[in-house]
């Protein structure tokens, strides 16, 4: 058998690469389904992922927000401009520290995410109904067990 063949070999019986190929193709499946029912609320991902964090976590540094949502920093005072335009959050500088500016959700915000998170989570559930609640668990701990090991090769 040639090199060429034995890899290939190798590979097939490799469930490694199988499993990023399906997790792949999970995750965009998952997530296209959820940008979409984002998109139909008004919002693009990255302004509701914004407006999410602050909504449940509270006021948050503009340094801190772009790791906690997976966004390039850059992109940050963009999007934070954006929403401030609209009214969905507000800046304050820290009292303490003039490098340090927090961002915070507004009435409004609050109010927009009162009235689309409801359904937003309701949407969410039924994407992922192709799991039994067992299966989910189930998932969440193998998914944190792969990503906090991946992390560790860093």
């Amino acid at each position: 058998m040639d090199k060429q063949k034995q890899l290939y070999e190798r590979k097939k019986q490799d469930p490694s690469l199988k499993l990023f190929v399906v997790l792949s193709k999970a995750y965009r499946a998952v997530t296209d389904q959820v940008a979409a029912d984002i998109r139909k609320k008004g919002l693009n991902t990255t302004d509701f992922g914004v407006l999410e964090l602050l909504y449940h976590r509270g006021e948050q540094p503009l340094q801190k927000i772009g790791d906690k949502i997976l966004l390039a920093s850059g992109s940050i005072t963009y999007v934070v401009d954006k929403l401030e335009k609209k009214q969905y959050l507000k800046r304050t500088q820290c009292a303490n520290d003039r490098r340090i500016t927090y961002a915070s959700i507004t009435e409004k915000g609050m109010d927009l995410l009162n009235e689309v998170f409801p359904d937003h989570w309701h949407q969410i559930e039924s994407i992922t109904n192709g799991l039994s609640e067992e299966e989910k668990v189930q998932a969440i701990e193998l998914l944190k067990k792969l990503g906090t090991y991946a992390d560790e090769l860093k």
